[in-house]
């Protein structure tokens, strides 16, 4: 079996917001072979309607004890 190639792709999921501040949508996109960060605002526009307004990011690393911590929060 081959290994998935996720190489120039990305994807966009819903996010469940705390704070209206918050994205709409969370995810992460590779290019050339680095991961980053993906945020996306649905917006209202009155010239083009409705429409996505981005912030990318460099992807953080996880550490043991960040992994760790979200596995077992108490």
């Amino acid at each position: 079996m081959t290994q998935y190639d996720n190489t120039n792709k990305g994807a966009l999921f819903k996010n469940d917001k705390e704070h209206d501040r918050q994205p709409d949508f969370r995810g992460t996109v590779n290019v050339g072979g680095k991961d980053y960060q993906l945020a996306a605002w649905v917006k209202q526009s009155d010239k083009v309607g409705k429409y996505f307004s981005l912030s990318v990011s460099e992807a953080q690393k996880q550490t043991k004890q960040t992994v760790a911590a979200e596995e077992d929060p108490f």
